[in-house]
Order: C-alpha cells, then sequence, then structure tokens
C-alpha cells in the first residue's frame, strides 16, 4: 500500500472539506464506472468506500479517516492515488492538492493594488465592457459599459465591490446574466478553487462566510465542492433593460505581475459594435440592493 503519515485528531476546516469533496465524488460514481461488479443488495449511494480505499490501494481506515475529516497529512502520493481512483479531472485533483497541502500565505501582502497602466487600459478598451477583479474577486476597475451594464462599482459599498457578491445578492445579476443559474454556478466554482490556493486567508473566509449568510443558493452549491480552472474565452448572453439581449464573445487575461488579478473584456459576437456604443453612453446600472 501507499505510504502515508497518519496523526488523527482536531481538524481545520480545511481537512473537513477534504472530507467533503471525497464523500461527493465517491457518491456520484457507481461501480461499473470503475470496472468493479455492482453485487447483490448494495444500498451504499455510489461507490463503498472500502472500495475507494482498495482501487488507491490505502487501507479502508485510512481512507474513512480522511472521509470523516480527521486530521492526517496524506501525502501527495496518496492523493494522486484518490484522484485517480475517484476519476477527478484536472481542476478537481489540483482542488484536492490544495485542501490537503495549501499555500503559504504571503506575509508582505498588502491591500490589492491596481497597476495604474492596467487601469488605464480599462478605461481606453471603451466601449467593450471591460473590468478588472482581484485574488477575492473584488472588483479593482470597471470601464463605463461595464459599469452600465453589470454595476456602478464605484457607488456601492467597498464590501459589496465583488463580482462574487453581486452575483448572488442581488436581483440585477439575475436580470444581466440570461443564463444567470449556468453562470453564477461556474463563478462560485472557479472562486471556490481561487480560495483553496489560500487556505486560512481572512478575506476568503470573511467573504465565504458572508456570502453563505446572506444567500442559500450560494450556501448549497458551496457544498458540492464544485470547481473550476479560470475561464479563458467564451460567449455569454446579457441582458440590458434599455438594449435588450446582447450576445457578446469575452477573453479573460491574468496581469502578468499579479496573476490574481483577472481582466474581462467583452466584444460583440458579430461585426457590429454599434450596440456597444449606446451601452457606453448609457449611465451605470445602480445596484439593487442586497441583503
Amino acid at each position: 500500500m501507499l505510504a502515508r503519515t497518519v496523526t488523527v485528531g482536531q481538524a481545520p476546516p480545511a481537512r473537513r472539506d477534504v472530507g467533503g469533496l471525497l464523500r461527493a465524488r465517491r457518491e456520484r460514481l457507481q461501480p461499473e464506472d470503475v470496472g468493479l461488479p455492482r453485487g447483490p443488495r448494495r444500498r451504499t449511494a455510489g461507490l463503498r468506500r472500502e472500495e475507494v480505499a482498495m482501487l488507491a490501494s490505502i487501507s479502508a481506515t485510512y481512507y474513512t479517516f480522511l472521509e470523516q475529516g480527521r486530521d492526517v497529512r496524506p501525502s501527495r502520493q496518496v492523493l494522486d492515488a484518490l484522484a485517480t481512483a475517484l476519476r477527478l479531472d484536472g481542476a478537481e485533483r489540483a482542488h484536492l492538492h490544495e485542501l490537503a497541502h495549501g499555500v503559504a500565505p504571503d506575509p508582505d501582502a498588502g491591500p490589492e493594488r491596481l497597476a495604474d497602466g492596467v487601469a488605464a487600459l480599462v478605461a481606453r478598451l471603451d466601449p467593450h465592457p471591460t473590468y478588472v477583479t482581484g485574488r477575492c474577486w473584488d472588483v479593482l476597475a470597471a470601464n463605463r459599459a461595464a459599469r452600465a451594464l453589470f454595476c456602478d462599482w464605484p457607488a456601492v459599498a467597498p464590501e459589496e465591490r465583488n463580482m462574487v457578491w453581486w452575483m448572488f445578492t442581488g436581483a440585477d445579476a439575475r436580470a444581466v446574466y440570461v443564463e444567470w443559474e449556468r453562470e453564477a454556478a461556474a463563478l462560485l466554482a472557479r472562486f471556490r478553487a481561487a480560495a483553496d490556493r489560500h487556505p486560512g486567508d481572512p478575506e476568503f473566509s470573511e467573504l465565504i462566510e458572508r456570502l453563505h449568510r446572506a444567500s442559500p443558493q450560494a450556501r448549497a452549491w458551496w457544498s458540492r465542492h464544485e470547481v473550476l480552472p479560470l475561464g479563458g474565452a467564451g460567449t455569454k448572453r446579457l441582458r440590458h433593460p434599455d438594449h435588450g439581449d446582447l450576445l457578446l464573445s469575452h477573453v479573460v487575461l491574468q496581469v502578468a505581475q499579479h496573476p490574481d488579478q483577472k481582466m474581462v473584456t467583452f466584444a460583440m459576437a458579430g461585426d457590429d459594435d454599434t450596440p456597444l456604443h449606446r451601452l457606453a453612453a448609457t449611465p451605470a446600472a445602480r445596484r439593487t440592493p442586497g441583503p
């Protein structure tokens, strides 16, 4: 069996999240998915713990400790074996490693700042809606078109200038995103992957706690342990009350000096930019107050 470190005690939150992820992924698999016979009188949802342990070449007791959220410290070799056994994709495998081992916080980290040149670029990209979010998805800059389409970020309280908070706590986000449920779930999964890279970070912890209190849907989806890598490009259908539905393509770019900062810029899916010029001339959207 694979080597592992066994220390059992009171588990920190990240260990409990490891257990939640393992359990959620075990329950979504069926024996035939991993080449095992179903057998008679199966009552367990998905695979049994013993079956996952066997597939990963670890003891059933050790796997049970992991799933129960005990304070055990699996090696990276064990985590890779579990990821293979549970058929995790690349983002989920990285998520598992980050939950178990995390990334050390930067002791020199201070208030997040956006380089002047990046802020100037965002403004120059009008009439194409463009905004930049930081490591916790705080909105650090947004041009006129983005403020007209999404939210007048400078006009709201500092703690509300956050894309994830806006997505889940304001009725206007559901109006802007035609496919709100899909978009919100994907955003939360990407935010969770980012949060797991900063275990113990008080800014992430405080935002997650506030979000769970304010949004039952975010709280319920969080328990599914969905994670996604940062998206690079795609198409979204967005809606403005004066300009109707807009089919927009978008790209996501990371700031080289600060990879946690993401620039998102939109363009019309077709060749006619006239709707965006009209949008940029529209007054900034007024956010519907959240909880």
